[in-house]
């Protein structure tokens, strides 16, 4: 049965082939030259790299950790690019690190749902035990309440600070990451995904009140399972839907007739395999043996299992490191 409550669409990236890609890591702009430089898109070679301890400088990378004896691989990350504080996206820029040549295309898109239910909630923290994140999206949906409603000046000076009076449990760094630019203080993100998140919200305090989930409309089971088996309430809330990125074909083509075959391709959910698999098949053809499958997490390693694709690599957790770790092992030249 289809949702009738109103939706709102973030706008779509612009553009006919959203395709990012780069060989290495770029500088964070300083100064005049190098803004130019990045606005200028030159591709920096996987051999550059920042000079200070997080990146914000320039230099040579005396010594890279892929070995000489590897050239550099092609891979494809199927998501949407997030520029960090530096500019660049940082999956981009941790696998060039590890000497892989990183392209981005995403595939999906979002609708946002029931946001003047969710504002209403979000405006009384005193009927909640906390809150649980575990996407990027629902952080966002809390931001086109505040918006949406003209609640921003309300949340700076009383709801955030009533909301960090209590439990705001997330998953991930990056979800983390955006939880806190809203002014709320978490916890778990260190857990990885939502069945680790769900044991440390249950090795906690039972709280007496419903912990408030925004979630979207296809979500694991696994995180509400364990809570209620454990008696803990929580009342989760429908606030996205995944669709399929209206550039998802033309996006695949042009990559494929460019680079070729991709030595690896990435996973971020399992939305986006049901979305480009089909795609993915049909211009890798009989070479479709060569690519090796990896998935930012657990879920997504059993929706390609499910699909009968090898699992050559599962990120540990869902961030860059991890997962350039992983799909550096996975593609580890014999004898290097």
């Amino acid at each position: 049965m289809r949702c009738t409550v109103p939706r709102y669409r973030r706008p779509a990236l612009a553009g006919a082939a959203v395709v990012l890609a780069a060989l290495g890591p770029a500088s964070c702009p300083r100064g005049r030259e190098d803004q130019a430089r990045r606005h200028a898109c030159r591709p920096f070679t996987a051999h550059e790299e920042w000079a200070e301890a997080h990146g914000c400088g320039t230099g040579i990378l005396k010594h890279a950790p892929w070995k000489d004896c590897q050239a550099i691989m092609k891979v494809l990350l199927l998501k949407d690019p997030k520029e960090d504080d530096c500019g660049q996206d940082p999956y981009i820029r941790e696998l060039g690190l590890y000497g892989l040549e990183a392209t981005l295309i995403p595939v999906l898109s979002f609708e946002f749902l029931s946001l003047s239910s969710f504002s209403e909630k979000l405006s009384h923290p005193e009927g909640y035990g906390g809150l649980i994140f575990t996407s990027p999206r629902a952080v966002e949906a809390v931001e086109l309440c505040l918006e949406k409603d003209n609640k921003t000046e309300v949340w700076k000076h009383s709801l955030k600070e009533k909301w960090n009076a209590k439990s705001v449990y997330v998953v991930g760094s990056a979800t983390s990451s955006l939880v806190n630019k809203i002014g709320l203080d978490t916890e778990g993100e260190s857990c990885g995904n939502a069945e680790k998140l769900a044991e440390y919200i249950c090795s906690r305090e039972s709280p007496a009140l419903p912990l408030l989930f925004p979630c979207g409309t296809v979500k694991g089971e696994i995180l509400p399972k364990m809570l209620k088996d454990k008696g803990i309430p929580m009342e989760s809330i429908i606030v996205y839907q995944k669709v399929p990125h209206p550039g998802i074909q033309v996006n695949l083509h042009s990559y494929y007739s460019q680079q070729g075959i991709p030595a690896s391709i990435t996973f971020f959910s399992p939305s986006g395999l049901t979305h480009s698999l089909k795609h993915i098949q049909e211009l890798s053809g009989d070479n479709i043996g060569r690519i090796k499958f990896a998935a930012i997490g657990p879920s997504t390693a059993r929706a390609l299992a499910a699909q009968g694709l090898p699992v050559s690599c599962t990120a540990e957790s869902p961030t860059p490191p991890a997962l350039a770790k992983g799909l550096r092992l996975a593609l580890q030249a014999p004898g290097c």
